[in-house]
């Protein structure tokens, strides 16, 4: 909670105490209209303040203004009670301001966690460039500094600062950040590299082939501030109504108040200002919204309560109002609908070694012992997921002679066996037959002596749940699920077959996933609303640009979590139906309390007006049903999974 909530909160709380504290006290006349102002300035002096500037500013008919005409007119009725020997009822005048700050709050705290600059949280710009000296000392300088052509160099754990060209040394990159692939990426010289993914091992020279502002990295972050400002954010219906609703019953009430004593003058009898003066006030008293101001925010409240409850965090009632109008869902693969994580998911012993009369459940244990002992000396993610499915500790006096073959693979003396292990050049460069892996994903190839052993598939493995999250959806009545990604198109597409996902595209960069959607938007009905689901940092541009941004929260990077407006804390793709349901029980609450307060408030109006509603039934329109109202809101906090 911000300081200025808190203030609100110990302002609720001054005013209520006071408010208390005078109803039991023995007082009347002008001092308990003295002693009321207090606790009324207390708690409403900031809304008379915003309607007194809106007033000054031209923008004369809103909320603010509403609640001002309101409860000024509750006081000076009971002023007027009080002067002419009846008892004034001053505590409706506070009570409304008080419900109504309690409403605002409510919506203040349910939006309070407001998504903070995204580029100040976005952590792919690099905060400098190395560049070697003439001493062959490394200086770090502005990456805005640096001009096209220039050498620099990035160390191993470092980000890469600006796109150019591998003029020396080979590595591996996590590109995931950017591109949302999820195996890492091997350079060497002559290959490109782009800004904002991290040199995983080793060293590298790089000539900048462009300037920093027009790198990868400053791409992104373009994007992502482009993208937030064309974020369409539906206005608060309150608001809305009271552009209408506020003038109609302030030219009304006015009305009520002059038209009937001057025409009964100009028909020459009595004007009678004072009963006239009385029902227009009553009129005001009773057209207060309250039960809209405080229910409607209070619903969504209750909504967004219920869905934090579930581990869903949804960032406005505008975002939960949108989401029960989603029908198309765009999904990220790796780390979204995948877990983003190497696994070992197939061991495949060579035909020959099997053929021998070895058993086959050996046979892997000790593929996958030589692969694990002969990567044991490198950092590499795919070593990591060898040793990690060897699931032992790994004796290194057993290991020597280890080297990495650059863009091929590693080579190692296993127990004095010459073991080989990496991708089909490797193999193709000892000259040796080997069997081609059909299935998607990233395949090891062993060899053992110089002869073929097999191979060993290592995928991203697709989450659980995540095909019956896609079933939930298209039981929702979501028309169309579409995965966007920067993995490569068979992997893409042998993921969305399994998942039965309506449509794939695959090897978009950042800017590529925008377009795609932006193509999305322009197809769908303006009724309908479209969310994206992501997790990385190159998803926040487009987590912007959607309708409603869902992120992953567990595994989330921080720009994503921030860029987006519902995020799921458990990193659970099924939620996103959960979410919808909640979405649409909350605003079909928030219609009936719509519908019932304007029903109500239109019939007291008219017997105000005709002098039947008194006081009693003024308070009726305006707490009672407020009351009615909340008691249906707080339904939104329950929520069946």
């Amino acid at each position: 909670m911000t300081k200025k909530q808190k203030k609100v909160l110990y302002r609720i709380i001054i005013a209520s105490v006071l408010l208390v504290i005078l109803h039991f006290l023995p007082v009347s006349g002008l001092l308990a209209f003295a002693l009321y102002l207090i606790p009324y300035a207390v708690i409403g002096y900031d809304i008379l303040r915003k309607a007194f500037l809106g007033i000054v500013r031209g923008q004369v008919f809103d909320e603010n203004f509403l609640m001002a005409v309101a409860t000024v007119g509750a006081m000076a009725l009971g002023v007027y009670e009080e002067l002419t020997g009846g008892e004034g009822e001053f505590v409706e005048g506070v009570a409304v301001m008080l419900f109504y700050q309690i409403g605002e709050l409510f919506q203040a705290v349910a939006v309070g966690k407001s998504r903070k600059n995204i580029t100040a949280l976005m952590d792919i710009r690099p905060d400098y460039a190395n560049i070697e000296g003439e001493s062959g000392e490394l200086e770090q300088v502005d990456p805005d500094d640096v001009e096209i052509g220039t050498v620099i160099v990035v160390q191993p754990g470092e980000k890469v600062p600006i796109d150019g060209i591998v003029m020396s040394g080979s590595s591996t990159l996590n590109t995931s950040a950017l591109t949302g692939e999820s195996v890492p990426r091997t350079v060497s010289e002559g290959d490109e590299i782009i800004s904002g993914c991290v040199n995983l091992s080793g060293l590298l020279k790089i000539q900048t082939t462009k300037e920093f502002g027009e790198s990868t990295v400053s791409k992104i972050l373009d994007l992502v501030e482009n993208s937030s400002m064309k974020k369409s954010k539906s206005e608060n219906f309150i608001s809305k109504f009271a552009k209408v609703y506020t003038p109609a019953v302030c030219i009304s009430a006015l009305a009520l108040a002059v038209l009937p004593p001057v025409i009964s003058l100009l028909l020459g009898n009595a004007a009678n200002f004072p009963t006239w003066i009385i029902r227009a006030l009553t009129f005001l008293v009773i057209s207060c919204p309250c039960a809209l101001v405080i229910s409607i925010p209070l619903s969504f409240f209750g909504g967004i309560g219920g869905a934090s409850a579930c581990g869903i965090l949804v960032k406005g009632s505008n975002y939960l109002e949108a989401m029960a109008q989603t029908r198309y869902v765009v999904f990220d693969k790796t780390g979204t609908l995948t877990k983003g994580v190497f696994e070992v998911t197939k061991i495949c012993p060579a035909p020959e070694i099997l053929a021998g009369g070895q058993d086959a459940d050996v046979a892997r244990k000790n593929l996958l012992e030589m692969a694990a002992y002969a990567e044991s000396y490198s950092n590499h993610p795919i070593s990591k997921s060898l040793k990690d499915a060897y699931g032992q500790p790994l004796e290194m006096g057993r290991v020597s002679d280890a080297q990495e073959i650059g863009g091929h693979g590693v080579k190692a003396l296993v127990d004095g066996r010459e073991v080989c292990a990496g991708n089909a050049k490797l193999m193709k460069s000892m000259g040796l037959g080997y069997e081609e892996a059909c299935d998607v994903g990233t395949v090891v190839y062993v060899a053992v002596d110089g002869k073929y052993a097999g191979h060993i598939l290592i995928s991203d493995v697709v989450k659980d749940g995540a095909k019956e999250a896609i079933a939930g959806l298209k039981a929702a009545g979501v028309k169309k699920t579409v995965m966007l990604t920067g993995d490569n198109k068979a992997v893409a597409e042998a993921v969305a077959k399994s998942l039965g996902m309506d449509e794939v595209r695959a090897e978009l960069l950042p800017g590529d996933k925008v377009d795609a959607v932006e193509a999305l938007l322009a197809k769908k009905d303006a009724k309908e609303n479209l969310a994206f689901v992501g997790d990385g940092i190159n998803d926040a541009p487009v987590l912007s640009r959607a309708d409603i941004g869902i992120a992953m929260g567990a595994l989330g990077s921080d720009a994503a979590i921030e860029a987006a407006d519902i995020v799921l804390m458990d990193d659970n793709p099924a939620k996103i139906a959960l979410t919808m349901k909640i979405a649409r029980k909350c605003l079909r609450i928030v219609y009936e309390n719509i519908v019932f307060a304007l029903a109500v408030k239109a019939i007291c109006l008219i017997l105000g007006a005709i002098g039947i509603a008194n006081m009693w039934m003024a308070i009726f329109a305006d707490v009672g049903v407020m009351v009615i109202a909340v008691l249906n809101a707080i339904r939104c906090l329950k929520v069946s999974k």
